[in-house]
């Protein structure tokens, strides 16, 4: 899976020119409107790698790239606001609790210390759930083209749950941990942007490829399980 995610962008006739198309989008993501374009591109490397496609898609239809672009956009920022108001409310809460509960003297007492760090512990573990749970919403929205398939929790779930998409998720971190850590360090030099482009293609190919064959796997169970 791996190999064939790195070779993925590769693949195509044009694929430098769609390299540095997508890098130089990115550097001009400042200008709001290349962002979507992005955004859009991702969606369409997802729904690519979800058909079992060998080569990623070029910049056709920058029209529909700014639609989906900013649909993308909705459903990152509701996946955003799943982890961020859960994390708010839990700051109020201990920060009114510190000031009724502490004693003037000594401070927050240790018991309160321990509710703190157990409070922000859970959302911090939500968090990183939604992050895990996330691009399979996107995935499912890219193959499905509807914004209510971003939000399908059992199909999300069953593909989740799965050996193939837990693969492609641990290998998608890593990639863009080691493509973007090479990719900054490039930066000084310009080349760095397209590295970082190169690694989000792979990232979003990996999403979308252990979303189809994870919920394959799981569907095919199912069926099975019927006979």
């Amino acid at each position: 899976m791996l190999g064939d995610a790195l070779s993925y962008p590769r693949n195509s006739s044009d694929w430098i020119p769609t390299i540095l198309i997508g890098g130089l989008l990115s550097v001009l993501s400042v200008l709001v409107l290349p962002v979507f374009v992005v955004q859009g591109y991702s969606l369409r490397v997802m729904r690519s790698a979800a058909k079992g496609e060998e080569a990623a898609p070029s910049f056709t239809d920058w029209g529909g790239l700014v639609v989906d672009g900013l649909k993308l956009f909705l459903v990152s920022l509701v996946y955003g606001l799943l982890v961020f108001v859960p994390m708010a409310l839990v700051g109020v809460v201990l920060g009114f609790g510190s000031a009724l509960l502490s004693d003037p003297t000594t401070g927050p007492s240790a018991a309160f210390g321990v509710a703190t760090l157990l409070g922000f512990a859970v959302v911090g573990l939500f968090g990183l759930l939604v992050g895990y749970f996330a691009p399979a919403g996107y995935a499912n929205f890219a193959v499905e083209d509807s914004l209510g398939a971003a939000f399908d929790v059992s199909t999300i779930v069953a593909a989740a749950t799965t050996g193939e998409y837990f693969k492609a998720w641990v290998l998608a971190i890593v990639v863009g941990v080691v493509l973007g850590t090479v990719g900054a360090a490039l930066s000084v030099v310009l080349v760095g942007i397209f590295v970082i482009f190169y690694a989000q293609v792979v990232t979003y190919y990996l999403f979308g490829r252990g979303f189809a064959e994870g919920l394959g796997k799981k569907r095919r169970g199912v069926v099975e399980s019927d006979y």
